[in-house]
């Protein structure tokens, strides 16, 4: 598991992590002359209790994952995801509601 942490990184209790997945709270600028001089921009990162994160996701800067959540194997988190629900998928998507 790679974190890269200039700003929070929040895991709740209960939380399985695969190998090889990314939690980025960075990202670089889309214009070349902002990145060239080395500007980035930092967003948290919360991840709730009871979540299952797949090997080889990765999950990027400023999204929330809910509670009671399955991130599938080789997800892109590129937005958040709600509680109670399966989310995979490049960018990741909800696939289906979790129900007890």
């Amino acid at each position: 598991m790679t974190i890269l942490d200039i700003n929070d990184v929040v895991i709740g209790n209960n939380v399985l992590i695969g190998p090889d997945v990314g939690i980025y709270t960075i990202n670089h600028p889309i214009n070349a002359e902002a990145r060239n001089q080395g500007l980035g921009q930092a967003l948290p990162v919360h991840i709730g209790n009871d979540v299952w994160i797949g090997g080889h996701s990765t999950i990027v800067p400023g999204v929330t994952i809910g509670s009671n959540v399955v991130i599938a194997a080789g997800a892109v988190v590129t937005k958040d995801i709600p509680d109670n629900v399966i989310a995979g998928g490049v960018p990741a998507k909800v696939i289906k509601t979790i129900e007890d």
